[in-house]
């Protein structure tokens, strides 16, 4: 497989990234060699990371130092003539724990206690003694009428330690923990990942941690990792950089700019030029005598506090004294650094400003041995409110599910990114810092051409883009403007901050010229209709690597925040609204490892091999959680909870779809086959429904009449027609096919001819929102070879698109001096289900009617040629 690294991501450091491999070209102990553009090999680890039903390697995830790779590479099946790696990685491991050596690092790894390693050396000079994650949190309190917050601090204690990975180049090791308090209380359990490579200077860590506290006490304060530092030398030999807007800010813990008596300027300059002093006789004395005299900055604490402020400040080690304000602005990049005599310590947050508050506290610098915290959420900032902006729902009114209050944020998660890099300098110079922000914020990766996932039909049925008639043209033109918009509004909107960077709102209000952030279930998206497929297959075809990067950030959020990990709704995701976990409407869907199989199976992400363990069984949560509840009489129930064939029991399948192709574990292909034999027996087989009884315990379905509570376009609107046609293509079922183009097919029928065929038994339900069944009627339609079918589907896409309202399809419109933007661009129609979902029709729509019915499309281009856009919409 051919790849390439993605335009703006730097190639240094270790990186992964994934390959797909034709059924039945590799076998379980297949090796693969790494190649150059020049023709050199070099050194690579590698895993199986899926299977294809005939027990062939379908993925692999492959790793490597990018300082040794091409801007393009490929990988290869060996054929012996493999590149042999000379030095490996070395793992001692004992009783207590083990020991990690690479060239450049050692360090050692206990298997319980307070600290994720301990007595850190980078050749051989000791650098850090120990690593421990922290916890603040505050609590509210009243006495004698008066109110106040009281911090209460957690320190980390690792429970578990599993090494996750081996190998000679990479090892990955998982920390699995709790933060506990003076008094045995336990709050927020973690699950670090620290990555160490062969040869590499850095430290790399994949941070995650669960809220499990009360809402209405705990609020989050601080979360971080502290280190403790050895720091040697004098007090003018001590250094801290911190990277700022434009550049960098650089302080000594003692300048040398003086009144009485007067240091050399030299002396001065070579200080603040990040030099290591070392004097000659008479500079000394002069300086000793001054050193006698003068403050020694003792810690900085450096906060971005919102996504357009940040603020670094400082103060003296003796008690009662205050901070002074060093700096103010805007967007901190992200970096900092420690150090002295014997070297210094560089930290780099990767989004930095947009997962706010980060930060950094550096203290006890003028001891023996400072503490350096990474903030993932910095205690200089407000503390975190979990609680819900209101003590009930507004459902009818504002679209909130029910009108009982839902929100419940026990059990989310947030993962945060962050690297420590090791210099021999007292202090990383401007360049050196910025270089290891920008590779930190801009990783390299390696992806594969558009044409070759097409080819290989990585994750089902989608096209490539073509450009070869108008109507062509436009459909590009829709596409390609529909992913900008939302590139550009994270920024416009200020979409940040660690719970929010990442997700969209999901609808607009044109007349605030805002989204509708305080409006119940209108707020935030979380992934409602399916953006996460829409970006991930819109990158896939055109593989922009601002693309990658929006479905990226929203595969991390969507995949921690919208969902629980953890307690009674583990598996299961919050419907949108105004806080992430506000909605009474726990579902499968919001979970679904369709979501996320693309980023996996591209990067090899590990933390999201915890999410679909968590999901393997998800059906069980129906017991408790039955999504039909409040529909539904649970005293005339035969099963025990509900399932709609969409979207509940389609999210079930992704989910074992991932288990069984990752672990060839049959037993989650059953559960699939159970469903499907199911769906076969009822009277429309999948047209029925969509609602049936569901047991968890033995995955059947039970029919039950038509009835469609929501809606029949649930049932196919949030990601259902893609993996049921992913599915049909690995589980080789003809009859399966057939009913998924029988159900295209019907949804497209006039209404006296569906009642004709059903025998009348749908009854009065609707088949609404025909736009959102494109994907069904284009399989339909190249299932049948119906070009009559073909032109139905077109037609419901452009008039989905070309209606009286948004006629001009996603055209900005731009506003002077308008929402606190001076110019603010807008598209006063949008909502993100429109655009998730008309985009991902569209593309996967291409697919069938080129392959079969080309006339159709050729023919829809008659209605745009040679006409203004509103003849356009007219037609």
């Amino acid at each position: 497989m051919k790849l390439h690294n993605l335009k703006d991501r730097q190639k240094r450091g270790y990186t992964t990234w994934g390959c797909m491999w034709n059924q039945g070209e590799c076998g379980k102990n297949q090796s693969y060699v790494l190649k150059n553009q020049d023709g050199t090999q070099a050194a690579m680890q590698s895993r199986i990371t899926a299977y294809w039903p005939d027990g062939s390697v379908k993925w692999t995830a492959h790793s490597a130092c990018a300082d040794q790779l091409t801007d393009e590479i490929q990988v290869l099946t060996a054929d012996g003539n493999t590149q042999k790696i000379s030095r490996s990685l070395i793992i001692s491991k004992g009783t207590e724990g083990m020991l990690i050596k690479t060239e450049a690092l050692s360090f050692c790894v206990p298997y319980k206690g307070s600290f994720l390693f301990e007595d850190l050396t980078v050749h051989g000079e000791p650098r850090v003694s120990s690593a421990t994650p922290v916890l603040l949190l505050e609590e509210p309190f009243t006495k004698d009428e008066m109110t106040g917050q009281m911090q209460k601090q957690y320190q980390g204690f690792v429970e578990e330690v599993t090494l996750e990975e081996e190998g000679p180049l990479q090892a990955v090791i998982k920390y699995t923990g709790v933060h506990i308090s003076k008094d045995g209380d336990r709050k927020l359990p973690f699950i670090i990942r620290l990555h160490v490579g062969m040869g590499s200077e850095r430290l790399h860590f994949t941070h995650t941690f669960l809220y499990d506290g009360d809402e209405n006490r705990d609020f989050l304060k601080g979360i971080g990792l502290e280190f403790t530092i050895p720091v040697k030398g004098s007090m003018y030999n001590r250094h801290v950089r911190f990277e700022g807007d434009f550049g960098t800010v650089h302080e000594a813990l003692a300048e040398l700019l003086t009144w009485r008596p007067r240091v050399p300027e030299a002396v001065y300059s070579s200080q603040m030029a990040g030099k290591q002093l070392i004097l000659q006789e008479n500079d000394r004395e002069i300086v000793e005598k001054v050193m006698e005299d003068m403050p020694f900055w003792d810690e900085y604490d450096f906060c971005q506090d919102s996504p357009s402020h940040f603020r670094l400040k400082k103060k003296m080690k003796e008690e009662g004294v205050c901070y002074l304000d060093c700096l103010h602005g805007r967007r901190a990049g992200g970096a900092a650094g420690l150090g002295g005599e014997n070297g210094s310590v560089g930290f780099a947050i990767r989004d930095f400003w947009q997962t706010y508050p980060s930060g950094y506290t550096f203290r006890s610098l003028t001891g023996e041995e400072a503490k350096a915290t990474v903030w993932l959420y910095s205690p200089s900032a407000e503390a975190m409110d979990f609680r819900h902006y209101a003590s009930r729902g507004y459902n009818q009114v504002y679209y909130e599910g029910y009108d009982y209050k839902g929100a419940d944020p026990f059990g989310i998660a947030s993962t945060s990114e962050y690297s420590v890099a090791f210099f021999d300098e007292v202090i990383p110079s401007e360049e050196e810092l910025l270089e290891f922000s920008n590779q930190v914020n801009h990783p390299p990766q390696y992806v594969g051409t558009p044409e070759f996932y097409h080819e290989h039909r990585a994750f089902g049925y989608w096209s490539l883009p073509k450009r070869e008639s108008e109507m062509e043209i436009w459909l590009e033109d829709q596409l390609e403007r529909a992913a900008v918009f939302y590139e550009k509004e994270v920024d416009q909107r200020g979409w940040y901050g660690l719970f929010n960077y990442g997700d969209f709102m999901h609808t607009y209000d044109k007349e605030r010229h805002q989204w509708r952030y305080d409006m119940g279930g209108y707020a935030w998206d979380n992934t409602e209709l399916v953006p996460t497929l829409w970006l991930w297959l819109s990158f896939l075809r055109s593989g922009r690597a601002e693309t990658f990067s929006l479905a990226e950030k929203l595969t991390r959020h969507a995949s921690e925040v919208d969902v629980y990990h953890m307690g009674k709704y583990k598996g299961l995701g919050s419907r949108h609204n105004v806080r992430h976990w506000g909605c009474p409407c726990k579902e499968a869907r919001i979970a679904m490892a369709a979501h996320h199989r693309y980023y996996y199976y591209m990067t090899g992400d590990h933390r999201l091999e915890d999410i679909f363990e968590e999901l393997k069984d998800n059906e069980k949560t129906f017991l408790t959680k039955d999504p039909l509840a409040d529909f539904y009489d649970s005293t005339e129930m035969v099963y025990k909870s509900h399932a709609r064939s969409g979207p509940d029991w389609s999210s079930l399948c992704a989910n074992w779809l991932t288990r069984w192709e990752r672990f060839e574990d049959n037993h989650y292909l059953d559960k699939i086959r159970t469903g499907i034999e199911d769906l076969k027996k009822a009277p429309l087989r999948l047209v029925s429904g969509p609602d049936f009884e569901f047991d968890p315990e033995t995955v059947h379905l039970r029919y039950i009449g038509e009835r469609a509570a929501g809606g029949t376009h649930l049932q196919i609107c949030m990601g259902a027609p893609q993996i049921w046609q992913e599915m049909a293509d690995l589980l080789s079922d003809p009859i399966w096919k057939e009913m998924l183009a029988e159900y295209g097919r019907f949804y497209y029928l006039p209404r006296e001819k569906q009642l004709e065929e059903s025998g009348g038994i749908i009854g009065d339900r609707e088949f609404s929102l025909p736009f959102m069944a494109a994907a069904m009627g284009a399989y339909g339609a190249w299932y049948y070879n119906d070009e009559m079918l073909a032109k139905t589907t077109w037609s419901h896409l452009l008039h989905a698109l070309l209606c009286e309202e948004n006629h001009s399809g996603f055209q900005t419109t731009v506003l002077k001096n308008c929402a606190n933007q001076e110019e603010l661009r807008e598209i006063p129609w949008i909502s993100t289900n429109f655009a998730a979902q008309w985009c991902l029709n569209v593309i996967c729509t291409l697919e069938f009617i080129r392959a079969q019915l080309p006339e159709s499309l050729e023919e829809a281009n008659t209605l745009i040629s040679g006409m203004p856009s509103e003849s356009f919409r007219k037609a």
